[in-house]
């Protein structure tokens, strides 16, 4: 497995990180499987945080006998400090450690004043001067608010979502974490799951050295493809820009990336599905979607009460309660389709 050396912090992990949002969706021993066939194979990174339910938990139940020999970034969603110090414990705990590597303020809307001593940085500094944590990092959608945290020169490292979608604008991020030598850890590198075609963005992004993504993986198979790619990495030719072009013609504009910060929804509405629903009918399997169950919950749409809470939590700013109201209308048109 290929190496390389994350910004400032001189930590030496996998150029394919392993994103565990998506073994949340499965039980214990399948985690505890996935997560050691992993690390058997060299993948010595590993991504989660407080807010993913029971992903510490099962890091450190498949992990903790190899403690020393893996890399583990973590985040807090906590507002002020006390609450990132209370899930700092809670994570360590569910982690079985002592420490956690890298440990990251989970997309906050605005940059904290690091001279605040109440503050989030402040907290992370607290327990960085303890040991709890080594190193300190933030995450976020916002390119902005990312170029903002790589050049105050107080976070060793940046998550970012980057992938053979990006923009040039998001792309000059990776050269300003080169510059100040920040590590760069991308997100979301399958697009929410709209790339299809893994090879893609991962040739994509094999081009920056400097950049880790994290793999978001909940199947075995996953797992496989992801070892497969980084054992043959496949080139960045005229057939791979063909196929990236393809994507990014199909999903320009504003679309629903899937991240679940939306959730939950007061009346039930799945809206980190249903709110991309056109997309997913192009790009995946369509027998799920097609169901008398799956259309009772699209149809959970015409219930929602223009609450706003969702709108409000989107890291991309979407109006998702429009959204959701012209996914339900591609959907119902794509079923009245399939019956005539």
């Amino acid at each position: 497995m290929q190496k390389t050396i994350l910004g400032r912090t001189n930590l030496t992990v996998s150029r394919v990180g392993f994103g565990a949002l998506p073994i949340q969706r499965v039980d214990m021993e399948t985690a505890k499987r996935i997560l050691r066939k992993a690390y058997d194979n060299g993948i010595n990174f590993f991504d989660t945080a407080r807010g993913y339910t029971d992903s510490e938990e099962k890091i450190g139940n498949a992990l903790s006998d190899v403690r020393e020999n893996i890399i583990i970034a973590s985040k807090t969603p906590g507002r002020n400090k006390k609450e990132v110090l209370e899930h700092l414990e809670t994570s360590l705990r569910y982690l079985k450690t002592d420490y956690i590597d890298i440990y990251q303020l989970h997309n906050p809307k605005t940059l904290p004043d690091p001279n605040d001593p109440d503050s989030t940085y402040s907290a992370l500094l607290e327990a960085k001067e303890k040991g709890l944590i080594r190193f300190i990092g933030i995450t976020n959608h916002k390119l902005n608010l990312a170029i903002e945290a790589v050049k105050s020169g107080l976070y060793d490292t940046v998550q970012f979502p980057l992938n053979c979608l990006s923009s040039d604008e998001d792309l000059q991020l990776v050269d300003l974490c080169k510059q100040h030598n920040v590590g760069f850890i991308a997100m979301k590198a399958m697009g929410g799951g709209l790339i299809t075609s893994p090879a893609s963005t991962f040739a994509f992004l094999w081009q920056f050295s400097n950049v880790v993504p994290i793999w978001g993986i909940q199947h075995e198979w996953e797992l496989d493809e992801f070892l497969a790619l980084e054992k043959s990495p496949p080139a960045m030719d005229e057939k791979m820009l063909e196929m990236i072009e393809k994507d990014r013609a199909e999903l320009a504009g504003s679309y629903c990336r899937g991240c679940g910060y939306c959730m939950p929804c007061p009346v039930g509405i799945e809206i980190n599905t249903s709110a991309r629903i056109s997309l997913l009918l192009k790009r995946s399997p369509i027998q799920n979607f097609i169901t008398d169950e799956y259309r009772n919950k699209m149809e959970l749409i015409t219930k929602c009460k223009e609450c706003g809470q969702c709108r409000a939590k989107c890291p991309y700013e979407l109006d998702t309660p429009s959204l959701l109201k012209t996914e339900l209308k591609k959907y119902r048109e794509f079923i009245a389709n399939l019956k005539a």
